[in-house]
C-alpha cells in the first residue's frame, strides 16, 4: 500500500502563488506550519467584538504602537497568519515592504466565537515558536481573556483566564491599564 505524505509550503512558495495570482483575495485562506488554512467566515458577534477591541486598544496606544486588524504577519519558514489584531512597533512606512515578523510584534490578538480550540492550540503554538512574547485570546463566549505568556517551544509556558471584571497590562506597556470589561458589547 502506497503512503502520501501532506506537502508543506513555505513562506517564499505561499508569497509567489499570491503573485502568480494561484491564490487571490477571493481566497480567504492563511499559511499556518506550511498548510494553506480556508479561513472561517465571521459572525457578527465576532466581527463586531474585534472592531470594539481594535477600536479601543488604538485608542490606549495611540503613538505609542501600531494596530493591524486581520492582516498578514510572516512568521518564517513557514506560516503566515491573518490574527485579528497585531500590535507592533511603528513604521514609519507602515510596512509597505513586507508584513511584520515576529521582532515587530508586541501583542497578537485572536477573538474566538467557534474558534476557541485552534487559536488554543495551532496558533498558540506558532505564536510561541515564533517567540511572541504574549499573546491573548477573546472568547466571545465565555466573555473572558486568555493571557499567554513566556513562549517555549511548543506552546506558551504561562496562561492566565481573565473574567470580565479584571484588569491587565500588556507586557511591552505596562502603564497601560486594559479593563476587560471594555472588550465586550
Amino acid at each position: 500500500m502506497a503512503t502520501t505524505e501532506l506537502r508543506l509550503w513555505t513562506v517564499d512558495e505561499y508569497h509567489r502563488m499570491i503573485e502568480a495570482e494561484i491564490l487571490t483575495t477571493e481566497d480567504r485562506v492563511e499559511l499556518i506550519e506550511g498548510q494553506i488554512i480556508q479561513m472561517s467566515p465571521q459572525q457578527p458577534p465576532h466581527a463586531a467584538t474585534t472592531q470594539r477591541v481594535f477600536n479601543y486598544l488604538n485608542t490606549l496606544l495611540a503613538g505609542i504602537a501600531f494596530l493591524r486588524m486581520q492582516l498578514p504577519i510572516t512568521l518564517r519558514p513557514n506560516s503566515e497568519p491573518e490574527p485579528d489584531i497585531v500590535i507592533v512597533r511603528i513604521n514609519p512606512r507602515e510596512y509597505i515592504d513586507g508584513h511584520p515578523t515576529a521582532d515587530d510584534i508586541f501583542l497578537l490578538i485572536e477573538v474566538a466565537d467557534r474558534t476557541l480550540n485552534s487559536d488554543r492550540t495551532s496558533k498558540a503554538r506558532i505564536y510561541a515558536q515564533a517567540r511572541i512574547a504574549e499573546y491573548w485570546i477573546v472568547d466571545v463566549n465565555a466573555r473572558q481573556v486568555y493571557v499567554l505568556r513566556e513562549p517555549g517551544e511548543e506552546t506558551y509556558q504561562q496562561e492566565a483566564i481573565l473574567s470580565e471584571d479584571a484588569k491587565l497590562s500588556p507586557l511591552a506597556f505596562p502603564k497601560i491599564e486594559v479593563e476587560v470589561s471594555q472588550i465586550f458589547l
